[in-house]
């Protein structure tokens, strides 16, 4: 509104139609986990701008977005504490039974396996480390930012070291059902997965045979897997995940990617920033 921008906003939508509706005459568009489908963007003649408030954009049609020549963008980092904090919870959630009476176990001195070292997965690391954990991260990358970490190539080393792994990835042709029995099986007596990327990356046929073989083995996740109540019906509390995906619902995420979405959106238009554009 600052720069000039007549803003118009849609929330708690019923269906996908008011949303196409809404955007007949936009130029630009801020969604959340809303979808950016090839219907939508078609109905958006005017459309030239969208930018997703988080990190990852599966929710957009980039190839859609393409065609019509619509430069679509994120928000990297602006959400990243808010899920790291959320990881850091959930171990904690886990080791101690759920907070349900019985022995449980500190996080302290344990190994914490780190797969994805984006903005997340340091921020993982730095807060695991003050918490007295050792930590193990897994990379194709040699960068500067990493020789303060224990950096590994192999994920079976790191599956068969670490009592936590923590999955920071986006779901990718190439990285969608890559986590999966052969490598969650590997993981030390008592092991827990932690999943607060996507649902995809996880092979769910893997997890629930490395669960049934494996007692000890737990699974906490911020999306419900597909089978979640077949998993919940069989392993009881081994398995957890939150009623709605909660990584970033805090209110200091959602301002953070809501001000450097619309700083992005007012940049393109006054300077022509393509700056964070995730189609190309």
């Amino acid at each position: 509104a600052e720069a000039g921008c007549e803003v118009v906003m849609l929330e708690k939508y019923e269906n996908q139609q008011d949303l196409i509706a809404a955007v007949a005459d936009v130029e630009g568009l801020i969604v959340r986990s809303d979808k950016v489908t090839a219907e939508v963007i078609a109905a958006a003649p005017k459309l030239k701008v969208v930018v997703r408030a988080g990190a990852g954009y599966d929710n957009l049609d980039l190839a859609a977005c393409t065609e019509k020549g619509i430069v679509a963008k994120n928000t990297p980092g602006k959400k990243a504490n808010a899920v790291a904090e959320l990881v850091i919870a959930m171990m904690i959630y886990m080791s101690r039974n759920q907070f349900k009476p019985g022995t449980g176990m500190e996080i302290s001195g344990k190994h914490l396996g780190i797969i994805g070292f984006g903005n997340i997965g340091q921020l993982v690391a730095k807060k695991a480390v003050g918490m007295g954990m050792d930590v193990l991260v897994y990379t194709n990358e040699i960068k500067e930012r990493h020789k303060r970490w224990n950096t590994i190539f192999s994920k079976d080393k790191l599956y068969s070291t670490c009592n936590f792994v923590s999955v920071n990835i986006p779901a990718t042709p190439m990285t969608k059902k890559s986590v999966g029995y052969d490598l969650i099986s590997q993981m030390p007596k008592g092991g827990c997965l932690i999943n607060t990327a996507r649902k995809e990356i996880i092979d769910e046929e893997g997890l629930i045979r490395a669960l049934e073989e494996r007692p000890d083995l737990k699974y906490a996740t911020d999306i419900a897997p597909e089978r979640y109540a077949e998993m919940k019906e069989k392993f009881g509390d081994r398995v957890f995940t939150t009623p709605k995906k909660m990584g970033a619902e805090t209110a200091e995420a959602n301002i953070n990617a809501g001000l450097a979405a619309a700083h992005q959106i007012v940049e393109y238009f006054e300077l022509g920033n393509t700056r964070f554009q995730v189609n190309k």
